[in-house]
Formats: structure tokens, C-alpha cells, sequence
């Protein structure tokens, strides 16, 4: 074996040369390794010093009598306050699925997002419980979670479609000269699901992207009231209108509301 002093180089200089090395890249934070992971600390941090910095700003004007302005202030739809944890809890939602859409698959894989998927079920059955902050699973309100699941089963199916539009156009290139098939597809994905955002069908466009035919139907069907559709292409007094307000008047609600009885069960009144 040869030995550092027998090339001539003097052992303690060299390892203090090494200790000094090692010391700079301590420093200077070269053994940190920036992939996800530092992201996933770096963005839990930053949400949790930026929200609480906000919170208690908003608590302490509350306590001085301050009149809220401003856009740092609570946020309340509908008479209901927003806690800052349903747009995190959609957040890792949304980006988890984007994650899992992209990445490419493997076994492994597979078994992650049923499990991301097994988790998000049950965070989202009790939706209605951490948007209202109260144990209203039985009650009228807990029909919120029923919504938000549909909502999660929506998104959910039709991720991969939205994924495989937005590579078109690197997939059209290697097409060549049968492109035109590909961008045909995307025309009877594309301008039936605009049609049906349009007419106010937001579940039917976003279906439509993943199984065509129910967007080509929804294109051609009744559009609801009060949706652009309805604004700008019934008339007033067309028969149209009033073919779409019978459609989507009281029965139709009172249709919703029994579907979700058997989904989730009725609620309990008082």
C-alpha cells in the first residue's frame, strides 16, 4: 500500500487541507441536496411564518377596533369564514394529483396514488366539518362534503386528459404529415368542453375531456340559465329559455337533492 509520505506529501497538511474543504462545504451548504424534499420544507415553513403573520395582524386589528380593509382580511363566501386550511388541504390536493399525473408509472407508483387517493377520500368526506369547523356530517350543511367529493371524483378522472392536451404540441411534431388526426381530436375534445363551460355545465366539460361523446352531447343540449349561453344567445322571451328554465328548475333540484340521499343519506332536521 502506498503511503501519503512516500509521494512526498505530508499527511497533517493534507488533513487539514480536507478538514478545511469540509468545513466550507458545510458553510456553504454544498451536502444540501435541493430536490423535493427541501421543497416540501421550504414550502411549509414559508406558509406557516407567512399565515401567521397574517392571522395575528388581523387578530390584533380585530382587538383594536380597526374596521378591516385592505385585502389582508378574512375571507368569507357566503356568510361562511374560510379557514386557511381548505385551501391548504385543496392545494395538496391539486398538486398531488398533478404529481402523481406526470410522473412516469411504475408499480410503485400505483400503489402511492391509491393511497394519495384512499387519504384524499377520506379528508374530503368531512369537507363540510373543516370548512364549517363543526361536526355538521348529518346535517344540512354536511351535503357540502357529498359536492366536494363529485368535485374530487371529477378532477380526479379527467387530469390525465388535460395532461395529454398540453403535450400536443410536442406530440404533433413527430406525427409529421397525420398531425391533422391528432389536432382533430383535440378540436372534438377542445370546443365541445368550451361549449359546455359556456352553457354553464362545468362537470360535463371537464367529463367531456376525458370521454368525448358526453361533451359533444352536452354541447348540443340545453344550456342553464343565467350561464353566458343564456345571456347572450336566448332571447328574452325565446322558447329556449323557458324550455331551460322548466329543464333546470325545481325538479331538477329536487332530483340532485335525492341522489345525494342515497349517496350520503338524508339528513338529519333540527
Amino acid at each position: 500500500m502506498i503511503m501519503l509520505t512516500d509521494v512526498g506529501f505530508d499527511t497533517d497538511s493534507v488533513g487539514w487541507l480536507l478538514t478545511q474543504e469540509l468545513i466550507k462545504s458545510v458553510l456553504l451548504g454544498r451536502f444540501i441536496d435541493v430536490g423535493p424534499a427541501l421543497w416540501v420544507f421550504i414550502g411549509v415553513l414559508g406558509a406557516f411564518a407567512v399565515t401567521r403573520g397574517i392571522t395575528r395582524f388581523i387578530r390584533h386589528r380585530s382587538a383594536s377596533g380597526v374596521e378591516a380593509s385592505g385585502p389582508i382580511k378574512d375571507i368569507t363566501i357566503g356568510g361562511v369564514h374560510i379557514h386557511h386550511q381548505v385551501f391548504g388541504i385543496s392545494l395538496m390536493f391539486v398538486s398531488g394529483l398533478l404529481l402523481v399525473t406526470t410522473t412516469p408509472q411504475d408499480a410503485l407508483l400505483d400503489v402511492l396514488a391509491l393511497l394519495f387517493g384512499i387519504g384524499t377520500g377520506l379528508a374530503f368526506d368531512e369537507f363540510a366539518l373543516w370548512l364549517h369547523l363543526d361536526d355538521v356530517y348529518w346535517g344540512r350543511q354536511g351535503r357540502k362534503s357529498i359536492d366536494a367529493v363529485a368535485w374530487v371524483l371529477v378532477i380526479s378522472a379527467s387530469a390525465r386528459s388535460f395532461v395529454d392536451l398540453l403535450q400536443v404540441f410536442e406530440t404533433s411534431d413527430d406525427l409529421g404529415e397525420f398531425s391533422w388526426l391528432l389536432w382533430s381530436l383535440v378540436a372534438i375534445t377542445v370546443i365541445p368542453a368550451v361549449i359546455c363551460l359556456l352553457k354553464g355545465k362545468i362537470v360535463t366539460a371537464a367529463l367531456g375531456i376525458l370521454y368525448q361523446p358526453i361533451g359533444i352531447v352536452g354541447a348540443f343540449r340545453l344550456a342553464k340559465p343565467h350561464s353566458w349561453w343564456d345571456g347572450h344567445l336566448y332571447g328574452a322571451d325565446s322558447r329556449r329559455r323557458a324550455r331551460s328554465e322548466r329543464r333546470f328548475g325545481m325538479e331538477y333540484t329536487a332530483r340532485w337533492e335525492r341522489f345525494r340521499d342515497i349517496v350520503g343519506g338524508a339528513p338529519t332536521e333540527g
